[in-house]
């Protein structure tokens, strides 16, 4: 038995003492340390197994990370200037957080007037609202992508204008959105300011904290206004007795308030408004200064007409209050007479204006008409 056993060994049977010896010696070795092997590969067994969830919690963590990396970046400096590659890592999926990006053009060969204007609002809006939420529980970062670094990105998107704001939502996790692609927010009204981007901003980030946008205090605005009032009051106490007799003056008020009727009684605040031309050709070569009609009237009209009504004032409250005061009732009846005549030149003029206004008016006065 001993033979055959050496035989299927495939040991040469001249040395069979020795490799008895040899076998019986590892044999004895097994025995004494198997449950030592046993306990080993238990316990490798258990290990393997112990790791596997944290094997698969460390696949799954660089794409949480994401967002820590990127919000550690933003509290040294924000928002985060990038370039292509950067902008498609920091788009990419899966993403559990929001990324807000403005795409412009600041160099002064792109002629981008409103990129500039804007620029200064979007790093204020970025900069309060990661002083305003630190912890990063909103889950935002903002980034701006200049032409410059991204012109594949721009051709990428098919975009011909700057600037533009886009709105990233994030794919998984709780604020996952199931809107394909980015919200985009155009400047078609001119300049937006930080409020207004914050607030389209807001809008779409529900169930998260809005930190508010804080604006520097303007020192140099305050200074002036400071010392504005300070030069007001320093000015009206010391002038007060000498201004006092003329603000308490009749003659003073009448005639800011004559002026201002004038002014509003013959359109002043229509031209403002409507932004109507101060003349106009009458198509024959000439100029024409009364449009026809009540919707429409000219800048030069309006002060003629003012010019008009003030001088038939200034005829009327004569009549009324300088000419009988006149001693001499020669000079007085001559005044009378010549008051009354501007009065009615005045007043013949203005019919042959309303005439021109209203075609179908029946009335005049010679000598116009």
């Amino acid at each position: 038995m001993i033979k055959s056993l050496i035989s299927y060994l495939g040991e040469p049977l001249d040395n069979t003492p020795i490799l008895l010896c040899l076998r019986y010696r590892q044999f004895q070795y097994l025995k004494a340390y198997w449950p030592c092997i046993l306990f080993k590969m238990h316990f490798l067994k258990t290990l393997v197994v112990s790791l596997l969830p944290i094997a698969a919690l460390a696949a799954k963590k660089p794409a949480a990370d994401n967002f820590e990396r990127y919000h550690t970046k933003a509290l040294s400096s924000t928002p985060l200037k990038l370039d292509d590659n950067v902008y498609s890592k920091l788009t990419s999926a899966p993403r559990d957080y929001s990324v807000a990006v403005l795409l412009t053009a600041m160099e002064t060969r792109f002629g981008c007037q409103l990129c500039r204007e804007f620029q200064p609002e979007w790093d204020l809006l970025s900069k309060s609202w990661i002083k305003g939420d630190k912890q990063g529980e909103s889950r935002l970062v903002f980034g701006t992508l200049d032409f410059v670094d991204g012109r594949s990105t721009f051709q990428s998107l098919g975009l011909q204008t700057a600037p533009v704001l886009l709105l990233f939502q994030p794919t998984v996790g709780p604020h996952a959105s199931s809107i394909d692609g980015p919200l985009r927010y155009d400047f078609t009204n001119g300049p937006q300011s930080a409020e207004q981007a914050h607030s389209w901003i807001a809008r779409h980030l529900t169930d998260r904290p809005h930190p508010p946008v804080q604006r520097p205090i303007n020192w140099l605005r305050v200074i002036a206004v400071t010392t504005t009032i300070l030069g007001t009051v320093t000015f009206l106490s010391v002038a007060w007795p000498y201004v006092l007799p003329v603000a308490q003056n009749r003659n003073v008020w009448a005639a800011i308030s004559l002026i201002a009727i004038l002014l509003f009684t013959s359109g002043h605040m229509f031209n403002h408004i409507r932004k109507v031309p101060y003349v106009a050709g009458d198509g024959r070569g000439g100029v024409s200064y009364f449009a026809a009609g009540f919707q429409s009237q000219y800048g030069l009209e309006t002060q003629i007409i003012a010019a008009m009504y003030g001088l038939l004032s200034f005829a009327t409250i004569s009549l009324a209050l300088k000419v009988p005061r006149i001693a001499d009732p020669k000079i007085q009846q001559v005044a009378v007479l010549v008051w009354g005549g501007v009065i009615f030149f005045m007043y013949s003029f203005l019919l042959s204006v309303f005439r021109i206004k209203n075609g179908g008016y029946p009335f005049w006065l010679p000598p116009f008409s």
